[in-house]
């Protein structure tokens, strides 16, 4: 989901995102030339399936949140693998400072 109500894990899930992040992942898969994906959560993780891996970075790792039990997310370092794969590609890395 894209969104989460303030102490509520998961209670927008059943909304529709799933169709609408399916839609868009797919799309940014199909028209961009190469793009990093970072998949957070089971749910993000479900989409690796509509990436192109042979164009695309497709980073897995457990979701961020203090409720992830395998806290397999800490020292994942997805922004510094994605900045270093983009460097590879010829491209820009991201400014992934907040502010």
């Amino acid at each position: 989901a894209l969104t989460v109500e303030a102490g509520k894990s998961g209670a927008h899930m059943k909304l529709g995102w799933s169709a609408l992040t399916d839609q868009a992942v797919s799309a940014v898969s199909a028209e961009r030339p190469a793009v990093a994906f970072l998949l957070w959560g089971a749910p993000a993780r479900q989409r690796a399936a509509l990436i192109d891996r042979d164009k695309h970075l497709v980073l897995e790792a457990g979701h961020p949140s203090p409720l992830n039990r395998r806290a397999d997310f800490r020292g994942s370092r997805p922004f510094s693998q994605a900045n270093a794969w983009l460097e590879e590609k010829g491209l820009a890395p991201i400014d992934w400072r907040l502010g």
